[in-house]
């Protein structure tokens, strides 16, 4: 029970196993999860996302071991909960199209694994399995911060 619970959770409620792009179908689910915090004081916004993460770890660690190791493409709880971190304290996102060029971005640098985030992954367990995506996510933040400001700049 407790098995097949965390896998359902570790695999995006079973997105995770789409045979093309499992994890940008499931960091879809991120995006309702981001909305949903954006509605948050930036408090407590900040403490969710903090318990959310916490979460992940031991959830893709788990899941992990249980499916045969390592960070498996059926995984994609780390893309889900790490996601919102790409619009923490970005007001402008409650615009749909910087909610969706945050998802373009996060994505992007998720995939291309820029250094240091491919050899995040070789921490292994949890941690290295979420942590490639949170410095994913925080790529893409910076990015997505500086292109909002020379927007308004302009």
């Amino acid at each position: 029970m407790i098995e097949t619970t965390v896998v359902l959770l570790a695999t995006g409620l079973g997105l995770g196993w789409l045979p093309w792009a499992p994890g940008t179908f499931g960091s879809l689910i991120g995006l309702p999860l981001a909305w949903w915090l954006m509605g948050l004081s930036p408090r407590r916004r900040v403490v969710t996302l903090a318990i959310l993460l916490t979460f992940a770890v031991p959830l893709c660690h788990w899941a992990s071991r249980w499916l045969g190791g390592g960070d498996l493409s059926q995984i994609v709880a780390d893309e889900y909960l790490a996601f919102p971190v790409v619009v923490l304290g970005l007001a402008a996102v409650r615009r749909p199209w910087v909610l969706g060029a945050a998802f373009v971005l996060y994505r992007l640098f998720d995939i291309a694994k820029l250094p240091p985030i491919g050899q995040l992954e070789a921490i292994g367990g949890g941690l290295g399995i979420v942590l490639d995506d949170l410095v994913a996510a925080l790529y893409a933040w910076a990015l997505l911060a500086i292109g909002i400001a020379l927007w308004r700049r302009r």
